[in-house]
Parts: structure tokens; sequence; C-alpha cells
């Protein structure tokens, strides 16, 4: 079963000038989610800062989370790690405070193979009761997840699907031939949501829905309901602002635009930083001509 259908959102972590988590504006971005609609909200993910919080933080953040959501849509976790233990031991973390859902990225840097990368994530599994999504985004890992090497994972029972960023349509194509009932397919770029959803895909874990959270859920819903046009018009109104969002890595021009709507301070955790002006410029102006400011 999927663990949503719909979009996603891959919040980012507020933080204080300081540094420090800012647990009151976390509090306020889970509730503006969920108010706005939003089908499963993904704590300390990439787009949360989820590589410099420490472990203590990492799971406050995901207890916090849940504890706002108060089962009002799925949470999922990241747990990613290249440290299978430490993998485990997030997940497990995870499990206690209430997650609903484990996101899973390869392993970075590491470069496993397919038989060790296969035992990381039963490790993983043996661990935990909840679902896990697995996550594929070689441009930040070094790992890509091809259809070969998902048929395989996909054998492990708590692997209910799959995050696919690659960018790669035809790889898409190809891992969607593996969507069923019990394994489902989401979109990790929003600049391909519509593509992926034709082929059988469950939805997006979504960056831009930081900002624009109600529109994108109601372009999912559109095209699985088969308002075909208008989820179009959406996923294409929303290029010029996506290509600014990814002006940058991410989360450094998404965080940025949270910012602009007064729901976090500007503030981030080394080694990101602020955006450059230029970045900051172009985000102001889409965001302006898409009537967000």
């Amino acid at each position: 079963m999927a663990v949503f259908t719909g979009s996603g959102v891959a919040l980012v972590t507020p933080m204080k000038q300081d540094g420090a988590v800012d647990y009151p504006k976390l509090n306020e971005l889970v509730e503006w989610q969920v108010n706005e609609g939003i089908n499963a909200i993904v704590a300390c993910g990439t787009t949360g800062e989820a590589s410099t919080l420490d472990d203590e933080e990492h799971v406050s953040v995901i207890e916090t989370v849940v504890k706002k959501v108060d089962g009002r849509t799925p949470v999922i976790a990241g747990t990613g790690s290249n440290n299978t233990q430490h993998g485990i031991h997030l997940a497990k973390e995870a499990e206690r405070v209430g997650a609903d859902a484990l996101l899973v990225v390869t392993p970075y840097y590491n470069k496993a193979t397919k038989k060790s990368l296969v035992a990381h994530y039963e490790a993983i599994s043996n661990n935990t009761s909840l679902p896990i999504i697995l996550y594929s985004v070689a441009s930040r890992t070094g790992m890509n997840l091809n259809y070969e090497m998902v048929k395989e994972l996909k054998q492990i029972p708590n692997v209910v699907g799959i995050k696919e960023a690659s960018g790669n349509i035809a790889q898409i194509v190809e891992i969607a031939q593996l969507v069923d009932k019990d394994f489902a397919l989401y979109s990790g770029n929003d600049d391909q949501v519509l593509p992926l959803l034709a082929v059988g895909g469950s939805g997006v874990i979504s960056t831009i829905s930081n900002i624009l959270p109600k529109e994108t859920a109601q372009m999912v819903d559109d095209f699985l309901n088969r308002d075909i046009e208008n989820a179009k018009t959406t996923q294409l109104k929303q290029f010029p602002l996506i290509k600014a969002l990814f002006a940058e890595v991410n989360p450094v021009p998404v965080k940025a635009a949270v910012s602009l709507l007064g729901k976090c301070e500007l503030s981030y955790r080394l080694p990101l930083a602020a955006p450059e002006a230029e970045t900051f410029d172009q985000l102001k102006s889409q965001m302006t001509a898409y009537g967000l400011l």
C-alpha cells in the first residue's frame, strides 16, 4: 500500500540566527501545510538540512512534526545514512517517536556494490516495522538506483516505494513497470511530476510545496482525477518558479523563499549559507510574478 497519494512536502527546518532549530516556527509551518491540504510531510530530508542536524535534533524535529500533525497526515522521517548502524539507530528513533514511514536515501560517498546495498537496506528493514521509501538521487549521492537494483530492493518486505530523482525519464518509465499495489513511485523533481504520474506514479515528494502546498496537492489530485488540462496548466505555470528554486543547491533557494513569505528566518547551517544576490533577486522576481509576493 502507498504511504500516501498526492503531494508530500519535503519540509524545510526553520533555524534561528544563532543556528538553533526554531521549534515555534516549525510548528507554524506544519500547521500551515496541514491546513493547506498537503498529503504527507517529510521531516529531516535533504530539504530539511538533515545532514547538519545532530542526532538529538534530528529525532526532536521528527517528534515535533509528529506531535503537531497529530495523525492528520502521514509523517515520513528521513533517516538515510552512509553508515548502516547509524541509519538503523535513526530508523528506530523515528519509529519510537511516532513516524509513519521512513525515507531512506542510498548510502552516499561509500558507493556500495549492489550486494552490499541490498544488505544495507535489509539491515534497516530488519530493525523497524515502518514502511521504507527508497530515495534515489545520484546527483547528490553518487549512486543511482536503476531498474535492476530497484527490482531487487523491492523484494525487501518493508520497502513500499521509491522517490525517484534521477531526472532520467527513460529510467523513470522503466522503474514504473515495478509499480503495483505494494510499491509506489514518487517524483523527486518538481518539474517532472506529470510525466511520472502519467506512467503510474502516486505523487511527488516536493520542494515547491514549501511555498505552494495547496496548488501542488491540487495539481496531483487534478491529474489523478483526469482533469489533465488543469493539472498541465499548473505544472507549466510553476516551471519558472521551480527553476528559481533550484538556481542553487537545494534547500538554499527554497528556504529563502519561505523566509520571503515571513514563515522562517533566513538562516542556514554551514556549509550552506544564504543565496547569492542574483539568485535572491531571481527568486523574488518569480515569486512576485506568481502572485506570492
